[in-house]
């Protein structure tokens, strides 16, 4: 898997300060897109497990509130698992929550993506619309796009729209 960039400190998404990875790839081709050159999947770096732990670590201090996952397209990231571990180790390492964006819906996930976002738990799902755009919302370009409780969903078995505390 390879990374556009990561931001140390990001308040733009997601609640608080966070540690934020932009993935490389996306197969949606969104018209409007904000990161036309992350959908190449050669972009960028190759993140390593070296990589991965200074990502992980970034996040892993008092002020940060969590981690981020955008692109690209995360889910897209399925050929090696580089974001299952990424995520996994974030949940053994970290007391931190994670935030992710795709394109895809929730209900149309497959096992695998279904297997990595186990450990998200808050998920903003569906493509970007450009005609649907709206910059008045929080965490999310159009208003096709859902702000899911993952945790919640699992447990409950239904979609439960994530509510700011």
């Amino acid at each position: 898997m390879n990374y556009a960039q990561i931001r140390k400190y990001d308040v733009a998404n997601g609640v608080g300060i966070r540690t934020t990875l932009f993935v490389s790839g996306c197969h949606f081709n969104c018209p409007g897109c904000f990161n036309k050159e992350y959908q190449d999947y050669n972009y960028g770096n190759e993140f390593t497990e070296e990589e991965m732990q200074k990502f992980i670590d970034l996040g892993n201090n008092k002020n940060i509130a969590g981690y981020s996952f955008l692109g690209g397209e995360p889910l897209d990231q399925i050929n090696d698992d580089t974001l299952l571990k990424t995520v996994k180790a974030i949940k053994e390492q970290t007391d931190k929550n994670i935030w992710m964006w795709t394109g895809h819906t929730y209900e149309n996930l497959n096992e695998k993506q279904k297997e990595i976002v186990k450990y998200v738990d808050v998920l903003v799902d569906g493509q970007f619309i450009e005609a649907k755009k709206n910059m008045k919302l929080a965490f999310r370009g159009s208003e096709n796009q859902r702000i899911i409780d993952v945790q919640k969903t699992l447990a409950e078995g239904k979609i439960v729209i994530w509510e700011r505390e």
